[in-house]
């Protein structure tokens, strides 16, 4: 049977084109690509900076600026820029999304411009229901003024109006402000946000608040960075000055930043308290003067902590909301290349400024260790600068490696602070690892000074410095110290006997992290013996390491307690032994030790009443 042809049977397609909900846009973007409504004079601002630079492109001289004006009636902001014909109007304001040969040449020219993606205007929707623009083109001679009204329902309307309506090419935009958006169109917030956002701007900007006084100028002055001054001082005191004044505290030192490969120019704050590490400060990052940021973190890579950015960069892109940086090469190389000045500046204060080193180290130490990690030079330069707590106190570890040609160093601050008294009476050096970069960068000191040994810090190494008692002290103890196993058995705690100084410390606990998790495990896996968790522990298992309560026998109340004969007062003073030394190690409790420790401090009160009475 021959197929029979159906495609009769189906209605012929239909090409439709896409409606645009121009109130449901506004309301995207106010919530999900700006971050604010007061956006909206930036974005004005914007497009009339872009409007000079195009219009410097077509005439190089001409004394053109940007005039502000907002009364509480209206906002209004006047540029003499380029201008625009009645076809550019159609193609850039009443055209979203849609590109034409022209857009297409300028959009290759983009460099120059600070806006990449046309969609700016709508923002002041964010604060108003109409947009009225009036322009006039100085691309073309005797080109007639061109209106434009938008509206938010997205309806415009466009019409000729005679050459008096606007004298002189440019552009103005004017703004009746809905009620609900004072907040941001008051005059003096207009004011406030114009110099927010426009302070850096390279053309002259003007703000007007419509009471007949002369305009106040927004950007009165260009960046201390690009000004002239008589002296070296001046200069860092007016990039300091700039810098207190931008993030409200004094700087500790200025470093100033200068990027001629991607225009970028300003100055790098170091703050003069220390911050936590790992937590980033936003920096304020300007393109082409115009504000982009005050959270900027991508500037910096994470180790750079230590002081806040603000720059003005010619070769940056902005994201499509132009509040962020893009992530690309460019961004990622200055990200690198601003690296190396803060590295270059902390090799200028080690050779040449002790004394700000000094007091950069003093509040930024951890930062300085997260960059020494990773970076060779910067270890090299100032590991023998930077401050550790040892057992001789808190030092760099180049005082510290001339006292000490071994030097041990524990994984923990628990460890550290079990056996640093014992250790420094011994003539131990402990260098304490359990901070953040501190192990790893101690065990890279032998790289500085190849003399001095380094090793992790193990039980063995520190039992073997204490003394051994004679074999008559430990017969005669031996009773206590089985009743003290005994009584310690739950924590996986062996007992030993020994002299060490200071003789005023009874007992030291020589006890690990991994120790304890390694016995937990172990326990685990008794208790799961049979079930699949125990094989796959048991598989796991090996001799599980034991804690190791060291008694002091030349303390006087170890002495009086090894003579105990009573079993349960005898149980009940290792008891309280092993609590004070775990007290003593400052690690954290588990329940069965407070448990402990209050009940034999309890019997031994109890005791102590009954011998009494």
């Amino acid at each position: 049977m021959p197929l029979r042809d159906t495609s009769a049977d189906h209605t012929a397609a239909t090409d439709r084109t896409f409606q645009v909900d121009l109130r449901g846009l506004v309301d995207l973007l106010s919530h999900h690509l700006y971050s604010s409504p007061r956006v909206y004079l930036r974005e004005l601002l914007q497009n009339a900076v872009d409007a000079l630079t195009a219009r410097h492109a077509v005439e190089s001289h001409g004394n053109f600026g940007i005039r502000l004006y907002a009364d509480g009636k209206v906002v209004r902001v006047e540029d003499d820029g380029v201008g625009l014909t009645e076809a550019d109007v159609h193609t850039f304001l009443a055209t979203i999304g849609r590109s034409s040969k022209r857009a297409e040449r300028i959009a290759e020219q983009r460099a120059d411009f600070i806006g990449q993606f046309g969609i700016g205007l709508l923002s002041c929707f964010l604060v108003a229901d109409e947009i009225h623009v009036v322009s006039r083109s100085a691309r073309t001679p005797d080109a007639p003024a061109v209106e434009w009204r938008g509206r938010g329902d997205g309806s415009y309307t466009v019409r000729t109006l005679p050459a008096s309506a606007r004298p002189r090419p440019g552009t103005t935009v004017t703004l009746t402000p809905r009620s609900d958006a004072g907040e941001w169109t008051r005059p003096q917030q207009v004011h406030t946000l114009a110099r927010h956002f426009g302070s850096l701007l390279r053309h002259p900007v003007t703000f007007d608040d419509g009471s007949g006084g002369a305009p106040a100028p927004v950007n009165p002055e260009p960046a201390p960075w690009a000004r002239s001054f008589p002296t070296p001082g001046a200069r860092s005191r007016a990039l300091a000055a700039y810098g207190e004044e931008v993030f409200g505290f004094t700087p500790l030192d200025t470093i100033e930043l200068d990027l001629p490969a991607v225009g970028l120019k300003g100055i790098a704050c170091v703050l003069p308290e220390a911050v936590p590490a790992g937590r980033r400060h936003g920096h304020r990052v300007h393109v082409k003067g115009m504000l982009l940021s005050e959270q900027a973190e991508e500037i910096l890579p994470e180790w750079a902590f230590f002081v806040r950015c603000v720059v003005d960069a010619e070769s940056l892109r902005p994201t499509a909301s132009r509040e962020s940086l893009y992530e690309d090469a460019t961004l990622a190389a200055v990200r690198d290349a601003l690296a190396e000045r803060l590295r270059e500046w902390i090799a200028r204060a080690a050779a040449s400024d002790p004394d700000l080193l000094g007091r950069f180290l003093q509040t930024h130490h951890l930062a300085v260790k997260s960059l020494a990690v990773h970076d060779d030079e910067i270890l090299r330069m100032l590991l023998p600068w930077l401050p550790f707590e040892t057992t001789d106190g808190h030092t760099t570890l180049d005082e510290f490696a001339r006292t000490h040609r071994t030097v041990l160093v524990t994984s923990s601050v628990e460890e550290f602070r079990q056996v640093a008294a014992i250790a420094s009476a011994a003539g131990l050096g402990v260098v304490n690892g359990g901070y953040t970069y501190d192990r790893e960068l101690v065990h890279r000191m032998p790289e500085i000074r190849p003399e001095v040994s380094v090793a992790d810090l193990d039980p063995a190494t520190l039992t073997a410095h204490l003394d051994p008692v004679d074999r008559e002290t430990e017969l005669a103890a031996a009773p206590y110290l089985a009743q003290a196993r005994d009584a310690l058995a739950v924590f996986d705690c062996d007992v030993a006997l020994r002299t060490f100084q200071p003789a005023s410390a009874p007992a030291l606990l020589v006890d690990s992290r991994e120790a304890r998790h390694e016995r937990t495990r172990s326990r685990l896996a008794r208790e799961q013996e049979g079930g699949l968790w125990g094989d796959i522990l048991g598989a796991l298992r090996q001799e599980a390491p034991r804690a190791q309560l060291i008694l002091n026998q030349l303390n006087p109340l170890v002495r009086t307690a090894v003579a105990i004969e009573e079993p349960e007062l005898a149980r009940t003073s290792a008891e309280a032994l092993y609590g004070q030394a775990v007290m003593l190690s400052r690690r954290p409790l588990r329940p069965a030790e407070s448990s402990l420790i209050n009940r034999s401090f309890l019997d031994l009160l109890a005791h102590a009443l009954r011998k009494d009475s």
